[in-house]
Protein backbone atom coordinates (compact mmCIF):
# COMPACT_ATOMS: atom_id res chain seq x y z
CA UNK A 1 0.00 0.00 0.00
CA UNK A 2 1.43 3.36 -1.07
CA UNK A 3 1.98 5.86 1.74
CA UNK A 4 0.44 9.28 1.03
CA UNK A 5 1.56 12.39 2.92
CA UNK A 6 -0.02 15.83 2.76
CA UNK A 7 2.67 17.39 4.93
CA UNK A 8 6.43 17.23 5.42
CA UNK A 9 6.52 13.87 7.20
CA UNK A 10 10.05 12.43 6.90
CA UNK A 11 10.48 9.54 4.48
CA UNK A 12 10.51 6.06 5.99
CA UNK A 13 13.75 5.28 4.13
CA UNK A 14 16.28 6.54 1.62
CA UNK A 15 14.36 7.43 -1.53
CA UNK A 16 14.43 8.08 -5.25
CA UNK A 17 12.20 11.12 -5.77
CA UNK A 18 10.38 12.13 -8.96
CA UNK A 19 9.58 15.85 -8.95
CA UNK A 20 6.83 17.60 -10.90
CA UNK A 21 3.25 18.81 -10.96
CA UNK A 22 2.34 15.69 -12.98
CA UNK A 23 -0.97 17.32 -13.84
CA UNK A 24 -1.94 14.79 -16.50
CA UNK A 25 0.20 11.76 -15.67
CA UNK A 26 0.82 11.32 -19.40
CA UNK A 27 3.49 9.12 -20.99
CA UNK A 28 6.13 11.85 -20.55
CA UNK A 29 5.39 12.09 -16.83
CA UNK A 30 5.41 8.30 -16.56
CA UNK A 31 8.92 8.21 -18.02
CA UNK A 32 10.18 10.51 -15.24
CA UNK A 33 8.38 8.51 -12.56
CA UNK A 34 9.57 5.16 -13.91
CA UNK A 35 13.16 6.32 -13.40
CA UNK A 36 12.43 6.69 -9.69
CA UNK A 37 10.58 3.36 -9.60
CA UNK A 38 13.54 1.59 -11.22
CA UNK A 39 15.73 2.74 -8.33
CA UNK A 40 13.90 0.31 -6.05
CA UNK A 41 16.35 -2.27 -7.39
CA UNK A 42 19.06 -0.29 -5.56
CA UNK A 43 17.12 -0.33 -2.30
CA UNK A 44 15.57 3.14 -2.61
CA UNK A 45 11.91 3.91 -1.90
CA UNK A 46 10.18 5.01 -5.16
CA UNK A 47 8.74 8.41 -4.25
CA UNK A 48 6.83 11.21 -5.98
CA UNK A 49 6.70 14.78 -4.72
CA UNK A 50 3.91 16.77 -6.34
CA UNK A 51 1.32 19.41 -5.52
CA UNK A 52 -2.36 19.46 -4.63
CA UNK A 53 -2.91 22.06 -7.36
CA UNK A 54 -0.90 23.11 -10.38
CA UNK A 55 1.58 25.77 -9.14
CA UNK A 56 0.46 28.11 -11.95
CA UNK A 57 -3.01 28.18 -10.37
CA UNK A 58 -1.62 28.94 -6.91
CA UNK A 59 0.39 31.80 -8.40
CA UNK A 60 -2.79 33.39 -9.77
CA UNK A 61 -2.42 32.15 -13.33
CA UNK A 62 -4.28 29.51 -15.29
CA UNK A 63 -3.09 25.98 -15.94
CA UNK A 64 -5.87 25.44 -18.47
CA UNK A 65 -7.99 23.02 -16.45
CA UNK A 66 -7.39 19.79 -14.57
CA UNK A 67 -7.14 16.55 -16.55
CA UNK A 68 -7.52 14.07 -13.68
CA UNK A 69 -8.91 14.14 -10.18
CA UNK A 70 -6.58 13.81 -7.21
CA UNK A 71 -8.15 10.42 -6.48
CA UNK A 72 -7.23 9.26 -9.99
CA UNK A 73 -3.71 10.61 -9.60
CA UNK A 74 -3.18 8.66 -6.38
CA UNK A 75 -4.56 5.46 -7.90
CA UNK A 76 -2.43 5.75 -11.05
CA UNK A 77 0.78 6.48 -9.16
CA UNK A 78 0.25 3.37 -7.08
CA UNK A 79 -0.27 1.38 -10.30
CA UNK A 80 3.02 2.81 -11.60
CA UNK A 81 4.85 1.32 -8.61
CA UNK A 82 5.28 4.43 -6.47
CA UNK A 83 5.48 3.53 -2.77
CA UNK A 84 5.54 7.00 -1.20
CA UNK A 85 3.68 10.10 -2.34
CA UNK A 86 3.93 13.68 -1.11
CA UNK A 87 1.00 15.90 -2.15
CA UNK A 88 1.94 19.36 -0.89
CA UNK A 89 0.32 22.74 -0.99
CA UNK A 90 2.55 24.89 -3.17
CA UNK A 91 2.50 27.59 -0.47
CA UNK A 92 4.51 25.27 1.79
CA UNK A 93 7.58 25.44 -0.48
CA UNK A 94 7.17 28.40 -2.84
CA UNK A 95 9.30 30.80 -0.76
CA UNK A 96 12.23 28.39 -0.37
CA UNK A 97 15.32 29.17 -2.40
CA UNK A 98 16.61 26.48 -4.72
CA UNK A 99 19.28 25.52 -2.20
CA UNK A 100 16.79 25.48 0.68
CA UNK A 101 14.47 23.23 -1.34
CA UNK A 102 17.27 20.73 -1.87
CA UNK A 103 18.45 20.88 1.75
CA UNK A 104 15.14 21.08 3.61
CA UNK A 105 12.82 19.09 1.34
CA UNK A 106 14.88 16.64 -0.68
CA UNK A 107 17.51 15.83 1.94
CA UNK A 108 15.80 16.37 5.30
CA UNK A 109 12.25 15.28 4.44
CA UNK A 110 12.60 12.87 1.52
CA UNK A 111 16.01 11.42 2.45
CA UNK A 112 16.67 11.48 -1.29
CA UNK A 113 19.63 9.61 -2.76
CA UNK A 114 18.36 10.01 -6.32
CA UNK A 115 16.30 12.87 -7.77
CA UNK A 116 14.38 12.59 -11.07
CA UNK A 117 12.74 15.36 -13.09
CA UNK A 118 11.83 16.45 -16.59
CA UNK A 119 14.07 18.65 -18.74
CA UNK A 120 11.84 21.69 -18.17
CA UNK A 121 11.50 21.34 -14.38
CA UNK A 122 11.83 24.55 -12.35
CA UNK A 123 11.96 24.99 -8.59
CA UNK A 124 12.86 27.41 -5.83
CA UNK A 125 11.47 30.86 -5.12
CA UNK A 126 10.33 32.47 -8.36
CA UNK A 127 11.16 29.32 -10.30
CA UNK A 128 14.79 30.43 -10.52
CA UNK A 129 16.17 26.89 -10.30
CA UNK A 130 16.19 24.60 -13.33
CA UNK A 131 17.26 21.02 -14.03
CA UNK A 132 20.91 22.07 -14.47
CA UNK A 133 20.95 23.83 -11.10
CA UNK A 134 19.22 20.83 -9.51
CA UNK A 135 21.91 18.54 -10.91
CA UNK A 136 24.66 20.76 -9.51
CA UNK A 137 23.11 21.21 -6.06
CA UNK A 138 22.32 17.52 -5.71
CA UNK A 139 25.79 16.51 -6.91
CA UNK A 140 27.39 18.73 -4.28
CA UNK A 141 25.41 16.81 -1.65
CA UNK A 142 26.13 13.35 -2.97
CA UNK A 143 22.74 12.81 -4.60
CA UNK A 144 22.35 11.31 -8.06
CA UNK A 145 20.10 13.07 -10.58
CA UNK A 146 18.25 11.84 -13.65
CA UNK A 147 16.85 14.41 -16.08
CA UNK A 148 14.40 13.04 -18.65
CA UNK A 149 14.14 14.56 -22.13
CA UNK A 150 10.82 15.28 -23.83
CA UNK A 151 8.84 12.31 -25.11
CA UNK A 152 7.87 12.89 -28.76
CA UNK A 153 4.74 11.61 -30.46
CA UNK A 154 4.12 12.42 -34.11
CA UNK A 155 7.20 14.62 -33.96
CA UNK A 156 5.89 16.86 -31.17
CA UNK A 157 6.55 16.80 -27.41
CA UNK A 158 3.90 15.15 -25.28
CA UNK A 159 2.51 17.76 -22.90
CA UNK A 160 -0.53 18.41 -20.75
CA UNK A 161 -1.24 21.54 -22.82
CA UNK A 162 -1.39 19.46 -25.99
CA UNK A 163 -3.68 16.94 -24.31
CA UNK A 164 -6.02 19.68 -23.07
CA UNK A 165 -6.37 20.95 -26.63
CA UNK A 166 -7.30 17.47 -27.86
CA UNK A 167 -9.90 17.02 -25.13
CA UNK A 168 -11.40 20.44 -25.85
CA UNK A 169 -11.70 19.45 -29.53
CA UNK A 170 -13.31 16.11 -28.71
CA UNK A 171 -10.26 14.18 -29.92
CA UNK A 172 -10.32 11.86 -26.92
CA UNK A 173 -8.89 8.93 -28.89
CA UNK A 174 -5.84 11.07 -29.70
CA UNK A 175 -5.59 12.26 -26.10
CA UNK A 176 -5.52 8.60 -25.04
CA UNK A 177 -2.36 8.03 -27.10
CA UNK A 178 -0.55 10.78 -25.20
CA UNK A 179 -1.94 9.80 -21.82
CA UNK A 180 -1.16 6.13 -22.30
CA UNK A 181 -4.72 5.31 -21.19
CA UNK A 182 -8.25 6.47 -22.08
CA UNK A 183 -9.23 9.97 -21.02
CA UNK A 184 -11.87 9.81 -18.33
CA UNK A 185 -12.97 10.86 -14.89
CA UNK A 186 -13.81 9.35 -11.52
CA UNK A 187 -16.79 11.21 -10.03
CA UNK A 188 -19.83 10.55 -7.82
CA UNK A 189 -23.21 9.81 -9.38
CA UNK A 190 -25.81 12.52 -8.67
CA UNK A 191 -29.59 12.39 -8.60
CA UNK A 192 -31.04 13.76 -11.83
CA UNK A 193 -34.49 14.64 -13.16
CA UNK A 194 -35.12 10.99 -14.18
CA UNK A 195 -35.99 11.98 -17.76
CA UNK A 196 -33.71 9.25 -19.04
CA UNK A 197 -35.69 6.68 -17.09
CA UNK A 198 -38.90 7.96 -18.68
CA UNK A 199 -37.28 7.51 -22.10
CA UNK A 200 -36.19 3.97 -21.25
CA UNK A 201 -32.53 5.07 -21.19
CA UNK A 202 -31.73 5.75 -17.51
CA UNK A 203 -28.52 7.69 -17.06
CA UNK A 204 -25.74 8.30 -14.56
CA UNK A 205 -25.36 12.02 -13.93
CA UNK A 206 -21.95 13.37 -12.95
CA UNK A 207 -21.13 17.07 -12.59
CA UNK A 208 -17.93 18.08 -14.37
CA UNK A 209 -15.84 20.02 -11.79
CA UNK A 210 -15.47 23.72 -12.53
CA UNK A 211 -11.68 23.52 -12.49
CA UNK A 212 -11.57 20.74 -15.10
CA UNK A 213 -10.76 21.04 -18.77
CA UNK A 214 -14.10 20.83 -20.60
CA UNK A 215 -14.40 18.16 -23.29
CA UNK A 216 -16.10 19.28 -26.48
CA UNK A 217 -19.83 19.28 -25.82
CA UNK A 218 -21.42 16.30 -27.46
CA UNK A 219 -21.97 12.56 -27.34
CA UNK A 220 -19.20 10.02 -26.82
CA UNK A 221 -18.84 6.26 -26.81
CA UNK A 222 -17.74 5.51 -23.26
CA UNK A 223 -16.46 2.69 -21.12
CA UNK A 224 -17.84 2.69 -17.58
CA UNK A 225 -16.48 0.94 -14.50
CA UNK A 226 -18.03 0.19 -11.11
CA UNK A 227 -18.65 -2.83 -8.95
CA UNK A 228 -15.66 -4.66 -10.43
CA UNK A 229 -16.98 -4.70 -14.00
CA UNK A 230 -16.88 -2.66 -17.22
CA UNK A 231 -19.95 -1.58 -19.20
CA UNK A 232 -20.66 -0.12 -22.62
CA UNK A 233 -21.86 3.47 -22.35
CA UNK A 234 -23.05 6.50 -24.28
CA UNK A 235 -22.09 9.78 -22.59
CA UNK A 236 -23.42 13.25 -23.31
CA UNK A 237 -21.20 16.05 -22.05
CA UNK A 238 -22.80 19.48 -21.97
CA UNK A 239 -25.88 21.34 -20.84
CA UNK A 240 -28.58 19.09 -22.37
CA UNK A 241 -30.08 21.65 -24.80
CA UNK A 242 -33.29 19.70 -25.36
CA UNK A 243 -34.30 19.66 -21.68
CA UNK A 244 -31.83 22.13 -20.20
CA UNK A 245 -29.23 21.96 -17.41
CA UNK A 246 -27.82 24.82 -15.29
CA UNK A 247 -24.41 23.13 -14.99
CA UNK A 248 -22.14 21.09 -17.24
CA UNK A 249 -23.04 17.44 -16.82
CA UNK A 250 -21.64 14.16 -18.05
CA UNK A 251 -24.75 12.04 -18.50
CA UNK A 252 -24.12 8.37 -19.29
CA UNK A 253 -26.55 5.69 -20.45
CA UNK A 254 -25.32 2.16 -19.82
CA UNK A 255 -26.70 0.35 -22.85
CA UNK A 256 -26.84 -3.12 -21.31
CA UNK A 257 -26.96 -2.55 -17.54
CA UNK A 258 -30.10 -3.61 -15.71
CA UNK A 259 -28.95 -3.59 -12.09
CA UNK A 260 -29.89 -1.37 -9.13
CA UNK A 261 -29.43 2.41 -8.97
CA UNK A 262 -25.94 3.52 -7.99
CA UNK A 263 -26.61 7.06 -6.76
CA UNK A 264 -23.80 8.31 -4.54
CA UNK A 265 -21.23 5.82 -5.82
CA UNK A 266 -18.03 7.02 -7.44
CA UNK A 267 -17.94 5.74 -11.01
CA UNK A 268 -15.19 5.81 -13.60
CA UNK A 269 -16.21 6.89 -17.10
CA UNK A 270 -13.67 6.80 -19.94
CA UNK A 271 -14.57 8.78 -23.07
CA UNK A 272 -13.45 6.55 -25.93
CA UNK A 273 -14.63 8.20 -29.15
CA UNK A 274 -16.57 11.32 -30.13
CA UNK A 275 -19.84 10.55 -31.97
CA UNK A 276 -21.63 13.83 -32.59
CA UNK A 277 -21.99 17.40 -31.30
CA UNK A 278 -24.59 18.16 -28.66
CA UNK A 279 -27.81 19.28 -30.36
CA UNK A 280 -31.34 20.36 -29.55
CA UNK A 281 -34.10 18.02 -30.73
CA UNK A 282 -37.73 18.87 -31.47
CA UNK A 283 -38.93 16.68 -28.61
CA UNK A 284 -38.24 13.72 -26.37
CA UNK A 285 -39.24 11.13 -29.01
CA UNK A 286 -36.62 12.41 -31.44
CA UNK A 287 -34.08 12.54 -28.60
CA UNK A 288 -34.82 8.92 -27.65
CA UNK A 289 -34.41 7.76 -31.25
CA UNK A 290 -31.00 9.39 -31.47
CA UNK A 291 -29.87 7.99 -28.11
CA UNK A 292 -30.83 4.47 -29.15
CA UNK A 293 -28.94 4.94 -32.41
CA UNK A 294 -25.87 6.08 -30.48
CA UNK A 295 -26.22 3.02 -28.25
CA UNK A 296 -26.01 0.76 -31.29
CA UNK A 297 -22.94 2.65 -32.49
CA UNK A 298 -21.29 2.10 -29.09
CA UNK A 299 -22.10 -1.63 -29.08
CA UNK A 300 -20.70 -1.96 -32.62
CA UNK A 301 -17.52 -0.17 -31.56
CA UNK A 302 -16.87 -2.57 -28.70
CA UNK A 303 -17.75 -5.61 -30.79
CA UNK A 304 -15.07 -4.52 -33.21
CA UNK A 305 -12.49 -3.38 -30.66
CA UNK A 306 -12.98 -5.93 -27.89
CA UNK A 307 -15.59 -6.44 -25.22
CA UNK A 308 -15.28 -6.33 -21.47
CA UNK A 309 -13.74 -8.60 -18.88
CA UNK A 310 -15.52 -9.24 -15.60
CA UNK A 311 -12.82 -7.38 -13.66
CA UNK A 312 -12.31 -3.64 -13.89
CA UNK A 313 -8.64 -2.65 -14.06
Amino acid sequence: MMKVYYDLTPSFGDSAVALGSFDGLHIGHKKVISTAVEAKKKGLVPTVLTFAHNPLTDLGGSAGGEIITQEQKISLLEEFGVEQLYILNFAAVKDLSAQEFVDEILQTVCHAKKVCCGFNFTFGCGGKGDSKMLTRLCGERGMETAVTHAVLLDGEPVSSTRIRGMIANGDVDEAARLLGRPYGYLLPVLHGRRLGRELGTPTLNQAVPKDFVLPRFGVYISKVSFGGAWYCGVTNVGIKPTVGSPVVLAETWLTDYHGPDIYGETVRVDLVQFLRPEQKFSGLDELKTEILKNGEQARAYFRKNGGFSSDAT
